[in-house]
């Protein structure tokens, strides 16, 4: 069975078309197995319409109210209530697109051992439609290197089986945002990640609530969790990684800070340049 989770916090206005693209999966009206999916939203302590939209597909789907903590304690919540065998999230302003599950059910069944999967995406900005970057190429395999720059593994494109998070854990409710970020050098570090190459989510971004504006200067969260992954088991190659991203987000940081005259801040991080610079040199 598969887990569906989607978490949400006062976007009303975008969940009904992201519950409506979990429902409309043609692999979910074709699967032979009964039960063949699970589906849960975890109200992050919304304060709009969010209850009165999902109560309006019945018992189509699960509904979870929780005081607000953040999206990391949402999802933990809904793996806690879940109990599939896969799990899936979408944020509740992505789309998937209608061949989504059958496309990576497809690849997992074929690929036993394959742990994770994900996907290509199509992107929107402010209902237009843009063209990634070349720095967010995705790629496929052991793929640890490629995670540390900035977040590749987008959670709404992935599927996991359960296990994951048992031998690496959840998300970390102490970050604010980039609990992504963290949690993709964890996965990238024990599991290799599998890419479908195609496109089988939207993204939408471009709106008011979304965490990269309500946070300025999000490499702070990307250095905690670089800080965090120097804890895993990790070779000397992945080590010598690891510390020279930390170099250079705190480089960028710096400048910020000094910009806006923060020089405690500008401090802090000066501070840890100078310890994993000269860590990076004795190696």
């Amino acid at each position: 069975m598969i887990s569906v989770i989607i978490p949400t916090h006062n976007r009303a206005s975008y969940l009904s078309e992201a519950i409506q693209s979990v429902l409309e999966q043609d692999y979910f009206r074709n699967c032979p197995a009964d039960p063949c999916f699970e589906f849960w939203v975890i109200d992050d302590g919304s304060t709009d319409e969010t209850k009165d939209v999902v109560r309006s597909y019945g018992g189509k789907v699960g509904y979870c109210f929780q005081q607000h903590q953040g999206v990391s304690a949402a999802r933990n919540k809904g793996l806690r209530l879940s109990s599939g065998n896969y799990i899936a999230f979408l944020d509740s302003d992505d789309l998937w697109m209608a061949n989504k599950m059958r496309s990576q059910m497809s690849y997992m069944e074929a690929y036993p051992k394959a742990m994770i999967c994900y996907s290509e995406e199509v992107w929107k900005r402010n209902g237009v439609f843009v063209n990634p970057r070349k720095r967010h190429k995705k790629y496929s395999g052991w793929i640890f290197e490629k995670v540390l720059p900035l977040c590749l593994l987008s959670l709404s494109s992935a599927l996991f089986r359960r296990e994951v998070f048992e031998v690496v854990g959840s998300f970390d409710e102490s970050m604010p945002a980039c609990e992504d970020y963290d949690l993709g050098i964890r996965l990238a570090h024990k599991f290799p990640i599998h890419l479908i190459d195609l496109p089988l989510i939207v993204k939408r971004g471009g709106h008011a609530d979304q965490l990269s504006r309500q946070y300025w200067g999000m490499d702070r969260f990307r250095v905690y969790a670089l800080e965090k992954a120097l804890e895993l088991e990790l070779t000397l190659e992945q080590e010598c990684l690891v510390r020279r991203e930390l170099v250079k987000k705190c480089r960028i940081l710096i400048q910020g800070f000094r910009k806006r005259n923060k020089l405690q801040e500008e401090q802090k991080y000066l501070s840890l340049v100078q310890k994993y610079q000269n860590k990076q040199e004795e190696k």
